[in-house]
């Protein structure tokens, strides 16, 4: 029941499309010759190549043995035949999406982090599996403290989900906790940009302003806190108290 519920995750998490039906499958090592060769010449996924694609019918077909495996949860065997199918063709954005879902519910984050990153390049449109890879890749990068790199992706995933609040509040949390609070200004300035009426956005924003001694900021921000929620107490009590300190 753990593995199940873990692939469940994995396929929410990265909004991956659904695999194709089981099929019955020929011996897993039958390939043809000109498999092998592609796999000889273009072995190493962690270069990303430009070229043209080789064989796109050959892509095809590795990438639904790898769909099939997949469904069978014979995972390496699965990994096997995606990587040939990106073997074939480098843009296949299909095989490279779900060959990082396996590596993510493997827990091979760094094997499924380059992977990302290449889905995020080649696709070109605002699609949720695009959405899902960049959230994705930010949080991953964020975990393994590699901030520099996750500030980039986080910040275009504020952009391609802006009703996101949620995700915001983690990401800024996550910088400020590391002693990265400029990261988490930003976090939270690109939030207050794509929901500007959200007035805890900027009640936590002038957290951290106040935090870092920037008072006069913090107060600029709780004012507009009140302007966007006039009723409430606490935003106006935090307007009066930061007044108050910078008049003593």
């Amino acid at each position: 029941m753990k593995k199940k519920s873990k692939i469940d995750k994995a396929l929410n998490v990265l909004a991956f499309t659904s695999f194709v039906p089981v099929l019955i499958l020929g011996s897993a090592h039958a390939q043809d010759s000109t498999s092998s060769n592609v796999m000889e010449r273009y072995g190493n996924l962690n270069i990303i190549r430009e070229g043209p694609t080789i064989d796109a019918g050959l892509a095809q077909k590795m990438f639904r043995r790898g769909n099939t495996y997949s469904n069978l949860q014979r995972y390496e065997e699965a990994i096997e035949e995606y990587r040939k199918a990106i073997s074939a063709d480098p843009n296949h954005a299909a095989a490279i999406r779900n060959l990082a879902n396996i590596y993510y519910f493997l827990e091979r984050y760094d094997e499924a982090k380059p992977l990302l990153a290449r889905f995020i390049k080649i696709e070109d449109l605002d699609t949720a599996a695009l959405i899902a890879a960049m959230s994705t890749l930010g949080e991953l990068e964020r975990q393994s403290r590699n901030f520099e790199e996750s500030i980039g992706y986080d910040l275009q995933a504020i952009e391609l989900d802006p009703n996101n609040d949620s995700q915001i509040h983690i990401m800024a949390n996550t910088y400020n906790n590391a002693g990265e609070a400029d990261k988490a200004i930003e976090v939270y300035r690109a939030g207050i940009s794509v929901m500007p009426d959200n007035a805890f956005f900027y009640r936590s924003l002038g957290r951290i302003l106040e935090q870092e001694g920037r008072l006069e900021e913090a107060l600029s921000e709780y004012k507009v806190a009140v302007e966007r929620n006039p009723d409430s107490d606490f935003y106006v009590n935090l307007v009066d108290s930061t007044r108050r300190r910078l008049e003593n």
